[in-house]
């Protein structure tokens, strides 16, 4: 049995499941207390929950993010949603430098298991700081997770992994994502809710991609917000006598080369799409991993299909920022032609 459930509903029910779990599971955020957040995604929590796990915080990054350090070091497990995703920098020194070393620093001896939930990404016609895709700066630094879930399922499954894990996690929410619906299964949450020491039964392990659909010519590598994109792209390919395999990463740090170094040898051929500008980005690095470990299979260069080198652009003109299908297609046909 399954439920429909929005994005959103499933990050919600999933941080629920993990409330119910875990006494020492805190939220802390600006406006997710009565308002349930600005997009709703934890609508309903600070009734069921309290006040004192569902914490309206000041419009102070910073403080939000250093105060979960503190309590992570004390034994709670905060979770911190910054409100857009623009807004994550005053608190980028407390992530870079305090978050992401503790466990190196003390030798091992303490965790910091604080989660920061991140809504990011376009296509929701917001002003300046509210689309922006900064995934690659926290990726490059070690110590910290980096994931972004693609569908509701994953939504509801990786919010429970990340908070779990005894290592901080960023967690980027494709905002423009959060209505769309999906089949969320309902047995499993019983089985996660009963599971010992915050195991999660029947999901793949933290970290992992996925084949989000098999090709044989050419493999689509994306996550987060551009899934949904290689998928339609796939199809219209498929249309054209085109066999596209799509990758959805889910994970930026770790990233499961494997999967698409497989793919890679496969098929033959690369397109990674992202929404973040394609300079020095997630594309850059998993370009060069398929070029070091699967260069004698390629029949072309890898290519990369994201957004310019440029500031992100009002909303009048984000379509024409944003990687699309055209884009996406031409790319395709370019590799394949080879």
């Amino acid at each position: 049995m399954a439920d429909t459930l929005t994005f959103a509903g499933a990050i919600n029910a999933g941080l629920r499941a993990a409330m119910e779990r875990d006494p020492k599971v805190l939220l802390m955020g600006e406006d997710i207390g009565a308002l349930g957040g600005v997009f709703r995604v934890t609508d309903g929590l600070h009734k069921d929950f309290g006040g004192d796990r569902v914490m309206d915080t000041p419009l102070a990054e910073s403080g939000i993010v250093g105060t979960a350090i503190g309590l992570a070091l004390r034994g709670y497990r905060p979770v911190v949603e910054i409100q857009f995703d623009g807004f994550i920098f005053p608190a980028y020194d407390q992530i870079t430098t305090s978050l992401a070393k503790l466990h190196a620093r003390s030798g091992g001896e303490l965790t910091v298991p604080v989660v920061i939930r991140v809504p990011y990404a376009g296509g929701i016609g917001a002003i300046e700081h509210h689309s922006e895709s900064p995934e690659a700066l926290f990726a490059h630094v070690p110590g910290l997770r980096v994931c972004t879930p693609a569908t509701p399922q994953d939504g509801f499954d990786m919010i429970q992994q990340a908070i779990a894990s005894p290592d901080p996690v960023l967690f980027f929410e494709p905002k423009a994502r959060y209505w769309d619906k999906g089949e969320v299964g309902v047995e499993r949450v019983a089985r996660q809710l009963a599971a010992p020491d915050g195991a999660l039964a029947g999901t793949a392990e933290m970290g992992t991609a996925r084949v989000a659909r098999e090709g044989a010519d050419v493999t689509l590598v994306s996550y987060g917000p551009t899934v949904r994109l290689a998928l339609q792209a796939a199809s219209v390919a498929e249309e054209s006598g085109i066999s596209a395999e799509v990758i959805d990463l889910r994970s930026l740090s770790p990233l499961d080369s494997d999967a698409v170094v497989r793919s890679a040898k496969k098929t033959g051929r690369v397109v990674v799409i992202h929404e973040a500008p394609t300079a020095y980005g997630a594309g850059a690095e998993i370009s060069a991993r398929v070029s070091e470990q699967a260069f004698f299979h390629l029949h072309a260069p890898v290519l990369r299909v994201g957004g310019f080198h440029a500031q992100y652009p009002g909303a009048k003109y984000e379509h024409e920022y944003l990687p699309n299908i055209d884009r996406v297609l031409d790319a395709v046909d370019r590799v394949v032609a080879h």
